[in-house]
């Protein structure tokens, strides 16, 4: 149980802390973080929880990354649904928290978008649902092969969480204008659920593409790598 808690927390950390700051501060009236410090604080919730809980649960805090490993040959097949299951209620848990947080100003509208991943009408920057499916793809892709490098035995010891933290800071500095940047089904669905219609009826796509994109970057990591990792 303690590296399903470890998953829920982790995750939970994760969606609080980057939806968070771009709910509540990315444009906060003169002194808002934009889109840097949201880019800053989804890499930072990954580098903090990975080096409080990642030596319990192996610090995946998302479910691509879970099934990426899996394919990697890094991680049981039999722990990847509850696994799954942990880092979804995670991210629902801090969605309720950030709305009640967030529900607290005057003027608060779900209708805004609430972090929430999205292609189309529904893009930050207005990129079409290939557009969008191709980021994903790719970010994730790259996001798995960092992951799965960095904790190589023959990498550098100790830095994994930071080499994984910074690549999750550089994915969403790139792609935030595409899709919002997900990258994670569980952060996606974390915010999607509660702001509802178009959210939930394009979170399909933020399932699909990062698990296409993890399982291409553990074929990647495969190509280039040693069993013996």
């Amino acid at each position: 149980m303690e590296t399903y808690g470890a998953e829920f927390l982790g995750t939970f950390w994760l969606v609080l802390g980057g939806c968070g700051s771009a709910v509540l501060a990315a444009a906060f009236p003169e002194l808002g973080i934009g889109l840097l410090g949201v880019s800053l604080a989804f890499g930072l919730t990954v580098v903090t929880m990975a080096y409080a809980v990642g030596h319990i649960s192996g610090g995946h805090f998302n479910p691509a990354v879970s099934v990426g490993l899996w394919a990697a040959g890094r991680f049981q097949a039999g722990q990847l649904l509850p696994y799954i299951a942990a880092q979804v209620l995670g991210g629902l848990a801090a969605g309720g928290v950030l709305y009640l947080i967030a529900s607290g100003k005057a003027g608060f509208e779900l209708s805004a978008g609430f972090a929430s991943n999205g292609y189309g009408a529904h893009s930050p920057g207005g990129y079409s649902l290939a557009a969008a499916a191709l980021s994903e793809v790719v970010m994730t892709a790259f996001f798995l092969l960092i992951i799965i490098g960095a904790t190589s035995p023959r990498a550098p010891a100790g830095f994994a969480p930071l080499a994984i933290g910074l690549a999750l800071t550089l994915i969403h500095l790139i792609s935030i204008p595409v899709t919002n940047t997900s990258v994670n089904p569980a952060r996606s669905t974390g915010v999607a659920l509660y702001v509802g219609d178009w959210a939930v009826s394009q979170l399909w796509l933020f399932w699909v593409a990062p698990i296409a994109g993890a399982l291409l970057g553990a074929l990647a990591y495969r190509l280039i790598g040693r069993t013996d990792d």
